[in-house]
């Protein structure tokens, strides 16, 4: 019987994200950014913010793939974490504006 890693586990089946299936295979970083942002802003599970959790995931798959991760697949995963920290700045700033305009 083969054992299977924890990490792929997490991965398929984390406490904080229901992930959809791929998400880490688009060579597309904006893809892979907003499928995170989408899957953590559902999620009813995480303990943090979407941006947060989405953030978290994305770390935690690039951590745990190591030295394993082609440098490609890295080079689209650390701009999809850009994307993220882009998404996150144009998301406050809405939020912002909005405050702003209430006062």
């Amino acid at each position: 019987m083969k054992k299977k890693k924890w990490s792929a586990d997490v991965t398929q089946h984390s406490d904080a994200l229901d992930l959809k299936k791929g998400v880490f295979t688009s060579s597309d970083p904006k893809k892979v950014a907003r499928s995170l942002e989408q899957s953590a802003e559902k999620s009813k599970r995480k303990k943090g913010t979407p941006y947060q959790s989405a953030m978290s995931m994305l770390n935690f798959y690039i951590n745990r793939a190591g030295k394993k991760l082609p440098a490609a697949k890295k080079k689209v995963l650390t701009k999809a974490k850009e994307e993220l920290r882009a998404m996150h700045e144009k998301e406050e700033a809405s939020h912002e504006k909005e405050e702003t305009s209430k006062k």
